[in-house]
């Protein structure tokens, strides 16, 4: 599928800010002219993506939005799309569901089977996240989830081909949607992070950065630093971030969000970056590899695609002692920066783009298509 005059849909879940806005925002400039069809939208994405943002009533529902999968499920399946000849859906929920025309080619860029119905259900019902409105999501997941489930497994079956964003979430197509799939992994702003000023910073400590929701597991390295007196500084805030600072010693400092230049400041002067959750892919870590900083990391999800010996070093229990095993014995000294802004290059911006254009590429065209 190579000709420049097909006539192509991007889908996404929901447009708030996050890894897979930064894919949709890559194949916006793979495909300048398509339209993106979501479900909600914030100003600054509409912006950021040159108002070719397309909406519909579910825009105005506000936060009521979140509570309501089954709404979101009827609106990407109510769409008109059987007049492209491409569809790209970026999706981690309910946009892979979209219904395309026979001679359509549908391409589902997969962030993951969605976590709520599948690999991350018993989290979900643990913690929601949605504060006082917890109760309600409990409840609405528990009664709904399995026709959910049942209409995500069907969903997942529509795209004529899917692409993974990691091996970890291959594995994941597969097993819950019984579906081969491509890896090509999302990209990052790796340049951003890899400034020469930033290359001459003194080194000192352990950093970890992200939202702070239980499954990040940021509470790990909290209580690993704290218990070996080792400094640590966080970056970010969210829902979990009270109950992270009861468990901080005096070594662990919060600094909560930070602007981009203090951020790559603060990625390019710790001695490694600690990622204890499992994540589907992780763009922060690949961000501190940018920087020139080795990453701690568990060894699962996304972080085996990047984190080598290296790279980095795991630690293979989610436990704060297979953690404090790790830095014990941790020594920055043993990684060669340019080594590590070379693994992070892999995952540039403009090594996303060659790879999905020679994907596309490979795919037959419209009118051959089964």
């Amino acid at each position: 599928m190579s000709r420049s005059d097909l006539k192509v849909a991007i889908v996404h879940d929901w447009l708030l800010g996050g890894g897979a806005e930064l894919v949709v925002e890559q194949l916006h400039k793979l495909y300048p002219d398509a339209p993106i069809y979501t479900s909600y939208c914030t100003d600054e994405w509409r912006q950021r993506l040159d108002g070719k943002v397309v909406t519909g009533w579910l825009q105005h529902l506000g936060r009521v939005r979140k509570f309501v999968p089954f709404l979101r499920v009827w609106w990407f399946t109510h769409l008109n799309l059987r007049d492209f000849d491409l569809v790209i859906s970026s999706s981690g929920a309910e946009a892979k569901g979209v219904k395309t025309g026979p001679n359509t080619l549908h391409v589902n860029y997969c962030h993951a089977p969605t976590h709520y119905y599948w690999s991350r259900y018993e989290e979900y019902m643990a913690h929601p996240g949605f504060g006082k409105f917890d109760f309600l999501a409990r409840f609405g997941l528990k009664l709904f989830v399995t026709p959910l489930r049942r209409w995500d497994y069907q969903a997942a079956q529509r795209p004529d081909y899917i692409i993974a964003n990691s091996t970890h979430i291959q594995q994941e197509i597969k097993k819950y949607y019984g579906r081969d799939s491509v890896v090509i992994c999302p990209p990052v702003n790796t340049e951003r992070f890899s400034k020469p000023a930033n290359q001459r910073l003194a080194r000192s400590g352990f950093l970890i950065s992200g939202r702070q929701t239980p499954y990040k597991r940021f509470d790990l390295a909290i209580q690993a630093c704290s218990e070996l007196g080792l400094p640590l500084k966080v970056i970010g805030t969210g829902p979990d971030a009270s109950r992270l600072q009861k468990l901080a010693g005096p070594t662990v400092t919060f600094l909560g969000p930070v602007a981009n230049a203090q951020q790559e400041v603060e990625f390019a002067s710790a001695q490694a970056f600690i990622f204890p959750g499992l994540d589907d892919f992780g763009i922060s870590p690949v961000e501190a590899l940018a920087a020139g900083t080795p990453v701690i990391a568990y060894q699962a999800g996304g972080a085996l695609d990047y984190v080598t010996p290296e790279t980095g070093a795991f630690f293979d229990k989610q436990t704060v002692d297979s953690l404090k095993a790790v830095l014990t014995t941790f020594k920055y000294e043993s990684y060669a920066p340019d080594k590590l802004r070379a693994k992070a290059a892999e995952f540039a911006p403009n090594v996303f783009s060659k790879q999905f254009k020679k994907f596309i590429s490979s795919l037959p065209t419209p009118n051959s298509a089964t």
